[in-house]
């Protein structure tokens, strides 16, 4: 009879013994409800291309909605991010993009209406927000070559432009858009109901991974806001770039959730099953792909504590975030291809989840900044000669 797993949780260097006690019950409870609540249901949303809309209020009772400005520390939240991802990459995509993007921008840089009218419904879930930023010939080169504009017209803007793989943009009730000042030349963000004339989006399909969460196609014609919603603290790319820094981070913490799951999933597999008269789990091969999955892991969970340790200190800086970015990503998509291959055939189905995680590691792969440009972040900080062209 085999012996109990010693690291059943995959935590190979317990660093949820970190957290303070009140901080490690909360994520033992976002855990818990994110196991038997996400993972499960999220298999067909994937495959039908689903937004799981009804996982809101839950997740908004458990804080998730507010992560970003609730006070925890920064390893509660990307624990609490990494638990998510570890049940449904998409979700967490949800909410990381929610709390990073839309309410920490808004708490930022709003002026104070923006945050009065905003950030209560937005910290519920009972507001849903999309970021406007990449367009569809500007991507990796967004800051040089944006290209919506914004001009300014009496007491109004109007904003012209497509965006492109918005996430929730189809069912986001406010737009944060990036747009080109054609006065100034400086790009600036604008706070839109989506509601607002003007404003069209349209759903992307047949992505191969994130499935569960709507991307699209946002064109906005002659659109008309008010003055007012401009976001004052919020008119430059270099703005953007504190957003994208804490960003980038984050979805470090998307690739340690997704190489738990491949992990869980994995043991799960080869726990029940027998080949040639003997437990799938006691072949070498086997034993090769597990470890090979916790090193990855346990390298990328290393990796993300120290580096949430430099942001708790307000001390993170761009070549921190595309380090992890790039580096956790990775190592994601190479535990997501030997788990797949370690369920041999049935890694091929989504009943399974391998193949469900092999396509979700390649979206984080390339989301948030590609795994070349974050690379070239990098050797621009350590070389101090940039190869950007």
């Amino acid at each position: 009879m085999a012996a109990a797993a010693q690291y059943p949780d995959g935590d190979l260097l317990e660093v949820r013994r970190r957290l303070p006690a009140e901080e490690e019950e909360r994520l033992q409870e976002i855990e818990a409800y994110a196991q038997a609540n996400l993972r499960a249901p999220s298999i067909d949303a994937w495959n039908e291309e689903r937004f799981l809309t009804q996982a809101l209020p839950a997740m908004a009772d458990l804080g998730l909605a507010g992560l970003e400005i609730d006070g925890s520390s920064r390893l509660f939240k990307g624990l609490a991010h990494a638990a998510v991802a570890q049940a449904d990459v998409s979700m967490s995509a949800v909410m990381g993009i929610h709390n990073e993007l839309i309410v920490g921008l808004i708490h930022a840089f709003g002026s104070a209406a923006q945050r009065d009218t905003w950030l209560a419904r937005l910290t519920r879930f009972e507001t849903l927000g999309a970021f406007c930023l990449t367009e569809p010939d500007h991507g990796s080169d967004i800051a040089g070559g944006l290209a919506t504009t914004a001009r300014r017209d009496g007491d109004s803007w109007v904003l012209n432009g497509t965006k492109r793989w918005i996430g929730m943009a189809t069912i986001a009730d406010v737009a944060l858009v990036w747009a080109r000042d054609v006065d100034d030349d400086a790009i600036k963000c604008f706070l839109v109901e989506t509601n607002t004339p003007g404003y069209h989006a349209e759903i992307i399909r047949h992505k191969m991974g994130l499935r569960g969460i709507p991307n699209a196609d946002v064109v906005l014609e002659d659109l008309r806001v008010p003055a007012e919603a401009l976001l004052p603290g919020a008119r430059s790319f270099a703005d953007t770039n504190v957003l994208l820094r804490s960003s980038r981070a984050w979805v470090g913490w998307q690739a340690v959730g997704l190489q738990h799951a491949v992990l869980d999933v994995v043991r799960d597999y080869v726990a029940g099953r027998d080949q040639f008269g003997r437990p799938l789990a006691s072949f070498q091969l086997i034993q090769q792909a597990i470890a090979e999955i916790t090193g990855n892991l346990t390298s990328s969970t290393a990796l993300m504590v120290q580096v949430t340790e430099l942001q708790q200190a307000g001390r993170l800086e761009m070549v921190h975030a595309a380090t992890v970015k790039s580096t956790t990503t990775r190592l994601a998509r190479a535990s997501a291809a030997i788990g797949r291959e370690a369920l041999g055939g049935n890694g091929l189905t989504s009943e399974y989840e391998a193949s469900k995680l092999m396509g979700d590691a390649e979206a984080i792969y390339t989301y948030e900044g590609s795994y070349g440009i974050n690379s070239l972040i990098v050797g621009r900080a350590m070389t101090g000669v940039s190869a950007f062209v």
